[in-house]
């Protein structure tokens, strides 16, 4: 403990703590450029990420800002917040330790602006926004460390390149300064190094030690998973029984609108009467903390929620863990159960809950990667240029600057290191004048260069740019309030889309309770109290997950070896031997296709394991070339493992429609005439500032957003098809909400090794897919039974009644 103080020591023992190695090491390379802590959740990540801070605060006052910590939720850092003041308060430390977020009241950040506190926790966002002034270099004058938590996370995201291009900015202004990034759930520990670093090689690797294995199982229920479907409400019953057993469990689901109706099926069972909340980020403020405010006192017995609680926050009492649904994602998995006995010393419980039957297998394969420490990762490219142009913009606001020193500090940030001069340029070009097409038009002519210097052509328009500063475009949405004469209750929000299909009398679920529109009032959706009466879905927005390609390639590894059945139920390994009867499985670098009849209709099942999204495009690609040989496609269905077509000839040979060939000039032409391009146009226009989500004053609708950008992409294509934004929309949507890339990776891996089989009826892999077929929401019993019968029908017809 040679760099530990005495008064640190004594701290420590009079808790009966012994520091981890890993936080020693920390502290002993304090001043090193970057670091970067790997360490399980519970293994003390953030003491050792402020250890050093407050063993320097200790040592004397220090004026204005020492440390700034940043994460990537609201949450975590009022958490972490709590968690601080408690040591800096019995080590007699006179600091001030403050968050700022999108919570924080506007008299609190101005405070902040004038009197920095010792130790600032923010996000992103609200970084951005702090470096967007004049004052900024005043501000952090005498910063000298930045804390990145769970930078594993940013890292995945355009958030995180936002906040590299900022702690690239903290540098020029602080040269000296010291970063550290903590992460829990890291698969390639040089590559995030490299990413957090302030230039090449420069970040040291930390790794604590790995802690107990995880207890980690799939839950056994009386009833076996459905066939389909998404909501894993079948368990509720052994979900219940679990609760009673444990102090506090979170229950995770991926979506919010599933969290909603699982929420509401938990409660309705719960005749106990257990304190049960639920946490989504759609629901109100007030709401969360309340929420949140109750599990920190022990007062809830279980929480539903999404990744609003997936990072970091540690709720001391959670000792079991369920994730509801296939994880998708190894890393998502490994976060979540570590919610679960928050210490070091102790190993994390969790229960998977498979929501169908193909989701046990990839339970089993999350769960074997999870035992084996295999986590999984897509490296992303090159740090995107809408999110550099946001910045560019960002950075005139807080004064003059040359485009040389500007180039020079972005190729400091690890996204950008490997970017073009050419790209730059064309960046501040754009956002100097909007580019070629629209340079005739004033409002777009933001930057002018005066003595070799870029700044605001109207220094008024920094307010609107601060106003839209951020790299989270979501669905346009509607605050939901009690009806009231004074304005009631605030509940959460709706997607402005679900809120345009309601009636004055429309039932919906929000918050865990059922409510009755009853009209539309300044843009806010007002409701009364409606209970006992079937709901309507609230259709959030938030994240749709696909399963990571890692995991998927596990499933298929799993799927193609019968020796290792043995870990998966009866009915699974029912419906696999069956599968093998009837047709075959897939197997690791091929591609298994089925062709079969039934009714009027010829089917083709493609099994790529490539993700929701991707077999969707798929989808459209393949039945393009269906049109072009003749073979009359009518409809098509994808799920995250497969793609059902069907139409009206049967497909004989699959081959020459997963040839890679002009694949991705088809998807291109596709793609410049369909709504998900000028989807894609507008999520990167409002990042790179083309669209301004607020203005000083207003907010636009979600209509008139997408009208204009609608305007501005066709404008665009038929002036200007070199543009910019054209540019960044292509790679977007290759690689986002189309997920091109894997289609690319998943032909090259099977290299034209494609399993035809010519099933005699439906196959038990390819029924579930049928069931997906024009899926309506479900209301009441007779609709319910309905869907039963027809399961059992579709069931039978696959041999597996």
């Amino acid at each position: 403990m040679d760099h530990l103080p005495q008064r640190f020591t004594d701290w420590f023992a009079a808790r009966g703590w012994q520091p981890h190695r890993h936080q020693l090491e920390l502290l002993a390379q304090a001043d090193a450029a970057a670091t970067l802590l790997v360490a399980p959740t519970g293994g003390g990540k953030t003491l050792a990420g402020f250890l050093p801070t407050l063993v320097d605060l200790a040592q004397g006052p220090h004026r204005g800002m020492h440390t700034l910590y940043v994460s990537p939720l609201k949450a975590l850092t009022a958490d972490i917040r709590r968690n601080l003041e408690v040591p800096a308060r019995e080590l007699g430390l006179d600091i001030r330790i403050e968050d700022r977020t999108g919570d924080t009241s506007a008299t609190a950040r101005a405070r902040q602006r004038r009197d920095p506190p010792q130790i600032l926790l923010t996000t992103p966002e609200s970084l951005a926004l702090l470096i967007s002034y004049e004052d900024a270099p005043r501000i952090f004058a005498g910063l000298r460390r930045v804390v990145v938590d769970e930078i594993h996370a940013l890292a995945e995201g355009k958030r995180g390149d936002q906040l590299m291009l900022c702690l690239a900015r903290l540098q020029s202004i602080c040269p000296d300064l010291t970063r550290v990034g903590l992460s829990a759930t890291v698969e390639s520990p040089a590559r995030l190094a490299e990413y957090l670093a302030p230039a090449p090689g420069a970040c040291e690797v930390i790794h604590a030690d790995p802690g107990p294995t995880p207890d980690i199982r799939i839950l056994e229920t009386a009833e076996p998973p459905p066939w389909a479907g998404m909501g894993g409400r079948y368990a509720v019953p052994a979900i219940l029984d679990q609760i009673r057993q444990a102090n506090t469990t979170l229950v995770f689901i991926n979506t919010r609108a599933q969290a909603e109706l699982f929420f509401r099926a938990l409660w309705e069972a719960n005749t106990d009467g257990l304190p049960i909340g639920i946490h989504h980020g759609s629901l109100s403020r007030a709401a969360r903390e309340n929420v949140e405010s109750a599990m920190v006192a022990g007062a809830l017995r279980a929480v539903v929620c999404t990744g609003s609680l997936d990072l970091g926050i540690d709720w001391g009492n959670v000792d079991l863990v369920i994730q509801v649904g296939a994880p998708k994602n190894v890393k998502r998995l490994v976060q979540r159960i570590g919610r679960a006995n928050h210490r070091y010393d102790a190993p994390s419980r969790a229960l998977l809950v498979p929501a169908n039957r193909f989701e046990v297998v990839e339970c089993r394969a999350a769960l074997e990667a999870v035992l084996q420490g295999d986590l999984d990762a897509e490296p992303r490219g090159s740090g995107p240029l809408d999110v550099l142009c946001q910045h560019i913009l960002i950075r005139a606001c807080a004064g003059p600057f040359t485009a040389d020193e500007l180039f020079r500090e972005t190729r400091a940030a690890g996204p950008y290191r490997a970017l073009q001069r050419a790209d730059f340029d064309a960046c501040l070009d754009f956002c100097a004048t909007g580019g070629y097409a629209l340079r005739a038009y004033d409002r777009w002519q933001r930057l002018m260069e005066r003595d070799g210097r870029w700044q605001l052509r109207d220094p008024r328009a920094a307010r609107a740019i601060r106003m839209n500063i951020g790299t989270i475009v979501e669905v346009e949405t509607l605050a939901v309030r009690m009806k009231g004469r004074l304005g009631g209750t605030p509940l959460g929000e709706v997607e402005e889309a679900f809120a345009a299909t309601l009636s004055p009398g429309d039932t919906f679920l929000i918050g865990g309770q059922t409510v009755r529109y009853e009209g539309l009032r300044e843009m806010t959706v007002e409701v009364t109290r409606q209970p006992g009466r079937e709901p309507r879905i609230a259709v959030f927005s938030g994240v749709k997950m696909a399963t990571s390609l890692e995991l998927s390639d596990r499933v298929i590894a799993l799927l193609s070896d019968p020796a290792r059945w043995s870990d998966l139920p009866p009915h699974t390994r029912d419906w696999l031997r069956m599968q093998t009867r009837v047709s075959a499985l897939p197997h690791p670098g091929r591609l298994l296709a089925e062709s079969f009849s039934r009714g009027d209709r010829e089917y083709l099942a493609l099994y790529s394991f490539a993700g929701r999204n991707a077999n969707q495009t798929l989808g459209l690609l393949a039945t393009r070339r269906m049109e072009e040989a003749g073979l009359d496609p009518t409809g098509f269905v994808a799920n995250d493992y497969a793609v059902l077509i069907w139409g009206l000839r049967r497909v004989r040979d699959a081959a020459p429609l997963l040839a890679p060939g002009d694949l991705r000039a088809a998807l291109e032409t596709w793609l410049a005439e369909n709504a998900v391009m000028k989807r894609t146009f507008r999520a990167s226009a409002v990042v790179a500032g083309l669209i301004e989500r607020n203005m000083p004053g207003r907010r636009k609708t979600g209509r008139q957003a997408t009208f204009s950008s609608d305007i501005l992409y066709d404008t665009l294509r038929k002036y200007d098809p070199g543009h910019l934004m054209l540019r960044i929309t292509r790679e977007e949507a290759a690689r986002g909400l189309v997920d091109f890339g894997r289609i690319e990776a998943m032909l090259e891996r099977i290299d034209g090794r494609v399993d035809m089989v010519m099933a005699p009826h439906v196959t038990p892999l390819a029924a579930p897919l049928l069931l997906e077929m024009g899926r309506i929401p479900i209301r009441g019993s007779a609709q319910e039974t309905a869907l039963a019968e027809e399961t059992a029908r579709l069931m039978a017809e696959a041999g597996l009644d």
